[in-house]
């Protein structure tokens, strides 16, 4: 599993706009339990220089993050980013093109309230729960003061407070059409809220200041009190809106997405002889070993704090069914850590919980068909022997590098070996595939597996979409967030995958697609794999 997300747990939009009246500003209006949240900026629609604002609020659980991070559930920091999604919702008003967002943190903590006008603005709080465009509860003012009267306007903000010092985040979005999403990278932000250097109180988003209507003059005398006095646009961007989070709609409603790359690249059943054929990077092999204990994955203790341990890797004995003999000369992993005392052993350590892998470069007489990799504790001046502790001892079946005189157009068959019809929505499943060249033409001296040899795809990805509608639920994570990139190990390719992440009720499918060297790109492979969701009441 690569992917979580977090729905947001409060939103309102707050607004300095004149209700239909013309003369009074529905400055005091709530809308935390409409469907959207909406941000515009108008000039000159009262006065031929008036100004009205609406800006968007949004809280996020990060206590819940940090909660599952404490859980191993999502990496520690800088193994995972942390992306703000937000929804466009259709309407059928204008759409502001080339708008660019800001996205600050709230410096102070507010209510959602319950108010749902965003036509009239005529759901004010007045004195009851709930944010608007002056105070940030029922009885606190926006820069954090407690207000004597709805009236005081001593010392207050308007529009929000939010942390604008030089090395507080700030993050910023424009949308070309108007029309898009807001997928933004807030890792930096996220991560404070979780270390408790900046209070989660959420964001806000509104326009840039170039882009917020100018207020150079007022509208009238108590427009001070109101409106934050910086020079800005002289035209108006109306409107844009996104999902809240009391959208009846599941996917549209206001996320923080965490994303990482979690595949295991487990080489044991694609392992190669080093050739001058391949760039160094393609002839290195990494082996994984996973310390089960109990059925449970579980560090070793004896390792220490550095959960450094080491392999060595031996031909077979006569019969190959066990290593004999004296362990090969290998060639350096990728960290660095340079063998000089002694070139036999590996050097390898922890990945995650319970799981231990090395990298290495296989040199030697290609004729070998059997070789075995021995993990034991130590030293890089030791080899396993019986002198040493060993973990663990596992086997693989090296091959040669082979140029063709063609190039290859592989096709190939797949199926999901492990598919139920019906997952529950609190669960998170793995998957096995099962691949194979669709041209493969077995002769009568093939011998015959209980289990068939599966095709190792080295970069595979995967998507998920609703049956009834076609709508990508989960998209493919083929760029620099490899969210849904598939591991690999001696069985063939797999992933994991959390059902919290789909709307309980419907049909959805997986499709995949593969990395083709040859065209520099990625192929989706035809077929695709149904299941449903559902959420038990009992």
């Amino acid at each position: 599993m690569a992917l979580k997300n977090y729905t947001a747990s409060a939103d309102t939009t707050i607004v300095n706009v004149f209700q239909p009246d013309l003369a009074t500003r529905g400055t005091g209006a709530n809308m935390g339990a409409a469907d959207v949240v909406e941000v515009f900026s108008i000039y000159g629609r009262v006065t031929t220089s008036s100004q009205e604002l609406s800006r968007a609020l949004i809280k996020f659980p990060t206590t819940k993050i940090a909660a599952d991070r404490t859980a191993g559930t999502i990496p520690a920091s800088g193994d995972v980013s942390f992306y703000l999604k937000m929804f466009n919702a259709e309407h059928s008003r204008t759409i502001p093109r080339d708008i660019t967002f800001m996205i600050r943190p709230i410096s102070q903590d507010w209510e959602e309230g319950v108010g749902l006008d965003l036509e009239t603005y005529a759901d004010e709080t007045k004195g009851s729960s709930g944010a608007n465009w002056m105070s940030a509860s029922k009885n606190t003012a926006w820069t954090g003061s407690t207000l004597s009267s709805v009236s005081d306007v001593t010392n207050r903000s308007v529009g929000g407070s939010y942390l604008t010092s030089a090395g507080d985040p700030v993050f910023k979005v424009t949308l070309p059409s108007g029309l898009e999403d807001i997928d933004v990278d807030i890792s930096s932000l996220v991560e404070k809220w979780i270390a408790g250097t900046i209070n989660n109180y959420g964001v806000g988003i509104y326009l840039s200041s170039s882009l917020e209507a100018s207020a150079s003059s007022l509208a009238n005398t108590n427009d001070a009190a109101v409106l934050p006095l910086t020079g800005g646009a002289q035209t108006s961007y109306y409107t844009k809106r996104f999902f809240a989070r009391g959208t009846q709609y599941f996917f549209k409603r206001p996320t923080i997405q965490a994303r990482w790359d979690s595949t295991v690249k487990d080489s044991r059943g694609d392992v190669y002889f080093s050739s001058s054929l391949a760039p160094p990077a393609d002839n290195m092999n990494t082996l994984y070993f996973y310390n089960y204990i109990r059925g449970k994955l579980t560090n070793i203790p004896s390792l220490g704090t550095d959960n450094r341990v080491y392999a060595s890797i031996f031909s077979g004995s006569a019969n190959n069914s066990a290593p004999s003999g004296s362990a090969l000369v290998l060639s350096p992993d990728n960290s660095g850590y340079v063998r000089s005392a002694e070139p036999t052993v590996i050097t390898g350590g922890l990945v995650t919980t319970g799981i231990y892998s090395a990298s290495f470069a296989l040199t030697g007489t290609t004729s070998i068909t059997t070789l075995y990799d021995v993990w034991f504790t130590g030293s890089d001046t030791m080899i396993a022997t019986s002198s040493t502790t060993q973990y663990f001892t596992g086997s693989f079946f090296p091959q040669v590098v082979n140029p063709a005189q063609t190039v290859s157009k592989p096709t190939y068959y797949l199926n999901v070996t492990n598919l139920r019809g019906k997952y529950r929505a609190d669960e998170t499943a793995r998957f096995n595939l099962y691949i194979r060249n669709k041209n493969w033409s077995p002769t009568i001296y093939t011998v015959a597996n209980s289990t068939p040899d599966s095709t190792t795809i080295v970069s595979a990805s995967y998507r998920v979409f609703r049956t009834m509608d076609a709508y990508g639920a989960v998209p493919y994570g083929t760029g620099s967030d490899l969210h849904t990139h598939m591991s690999y190990d001696v069985s063939g390719n797999y992933f994991d995958f959390d059902m919290n992440l789909l709307e309980p009720g419907y049909e959805y499918a997986f499709k995949f697609a593969f990395y083709d060297s040859a065209l520099n790109s990625w192929s989706e492979q035809p077929g695709a794999f149904k299941f449903r969701v559902e959420d038990y009441e009992y």
